[in-house]
Formats: structure tokens, C-alpha cells, sequence
């Protein structure tokens, strides 16, 4: 069925979730919680903390080194601790440094976030009998519909984003996630107009520059991820 057209403006379900917990949403299968692209969702999700900062104006980005303007915590854990951590560094890190610092932490805070939204359910198996895994199947479906819903309208609709959209669209484009938010999709014509809306005058100058640089920094750390992947295959 294709998902009916969505505003602009996101709803409040979907602005109750991080955009790193929508990355992982879309990441997640719905029935048996296993993630997919997960070398490439843990970095973006790191990204995604990044520009939350800046959607909230707590950092900037200055000649790629990322700057706390405002060390009040955002009152999201995920985001607070990820702002204690860049506004504990004595010096500042680039954009890329700090993704890669980030991204060791950043499933887990993601997955706590969306358990303590009720979105998912945490389920702990063993494989083999020996194994532990956990798994996080979908609990309500809601918000991860409305994610799909706003990016179908925006991406394959031209319809106008608000700035958390444009930035969701920006880190799956640079992330290479294409397929997750649009599985079905022509994939030439899902990059092209992911490349539009993430090239397009959607934001502050601030924002813009977080943004710019968490999608330069993710492509070239996804370029790295994909290299080693095939050499070690």
C-alpha cells in the first residue's frame, strides 16, 4: 500500500523520537528485531546526535571542529550524554572524530530510548543454546510509519521537509541507507532526490553546517566501513 502523503510538519509522535532512534527504526526488522546495515546505521545514528545538538542549539561546527555553544543538556539521554562528552574534550574534535567516538554507544542508547518509548520490546534469545542476543521487535508501529510516511511525501513526492526531515534525509543519503527507508524504490531515482533534499536551502546556517559535515564525515567512514568489509570477505 503506498503511504498517504505527509505534511511538513512532523507529528508529535515522531518528534518524540530522536532521529537517531528513526534511523534505527527503519533499520529494525518489525517482526523479529534483528537490525539490518548495521556497520552503517551505528555510525549514523552517531551523526544523528550531532545534528539533534545542533537542531537544539547546543553545538556548532567551525571549520569542521565541533563547538559547544550551549552545554544545557537537552533533557534526552542519548543527546546528554553525547553533548557531556564533546563539551568534556579540552580541545575540539572534528566532525568525524566525534561520530567515530560517538558510534561505540550509540545502538545501545538508541535501543534504550526507543524500549523506553514503548516502540520496541527488548527479547533476549540464545542462539545455538550458547549464544546471548537480544533482539528488539516492534511493540507500536506508529511512529515508524509516520517516519515512512514523511520521507515517501518529501522524497518521492516533492513535498516540502521541515528541518528534522531534511536532516533525517541527509544522514541516510550519506550513510548509504537508501534501501532501508525505501525498499522497494527505484534506487536511481531515491538517491537523486536524496541528494537534492540534502543539497537544498532547508535550514539555519548552523544547522546546515552540522549537517554538511556529519554527511561528509559518514559517507567517508562508510566508504572505509564498505573497503574492509570486502577485503576481510
Amino acid at each position: 500500500m503506498e503511504p498517504p502523503t505527509a505534511t511538513s510538519t512532523e507529528t508529535s509522535g515522531t518528534a518524540s523520537a530522536t532521529l537517531g532512534e528513526q534511523l534505527l527504526l527503519l533499520s529494525l526488522d518489525d517482526e523479529s528485531g534483528t537490525a539490518k546495515e548495521s556497520a552503517k546505521v551505528a555510525p549514523a545514528i552517531a551523526a544523528a546526535a550531532l545534528v539533534e545538538l545542533a537542531l537544539a542549539g547546543r553545538i556548532d561546527v567551525t571549520g569542521d571542529k565541533v563547538t559547544v555553544v550551549d552545554a544545557t543538556p537537552p533533557g534526552e539521554p542519548a543527546l546528554d550524554a553525547a553533548l557531556e562528552a564533546v563539551a568534556g574534550k579540552e580541545e575540539p574534535g572534528s566532525t568525524r572524530d566525534w561520530i567515530n567516538r560517538l558510534k561505540t554507544d550509540a545502538v545501545a542508547r538508541a535501543n534504550a530510548g526507543l524500549i523506553e518509548k514503548g516502540l520496541v520490546r527488548e527479547e533476549k534469545k540464545k542462539v545455538l543454546g550458547l549464544f546471548p542476543v537480544r533482539r528488539y521487535p516492534e511493540a507500536d508501529g506508529s511512529v515508524e510509519a509516520a517516519v515512512r510516511q514523511r520521507l515517501h511525501a518529501v522524497v518521492l513526492q516533492g513535498a516540502a521537509p521541515d528541518e528534522r526531515t531534511a536532516s533525517l534525509v541527509a544522514l541516510l543519503h550519506g550513510a548509504k541507507l537508501h534501501r532501508l527507508a525505501f525498499p522497494g524504490a527505484d534506487g536511481r531515482r531515491v538517491e537523486a532526490a536524496m541528494e537534492s533534499v540534502s543539497r537544498g536551502r532547508w535550514s539555519a546556517t548552523a544547522v546546515r553546517h552540522v549537517v554538511k559535515a556529519a554527511e561528509d564525515a559518514l559517507t567517508a567512514i562508510i566508504a572505509v566501513t564498505v573497503t574492509t568489509t570486502i577485503v576481510t570477505n
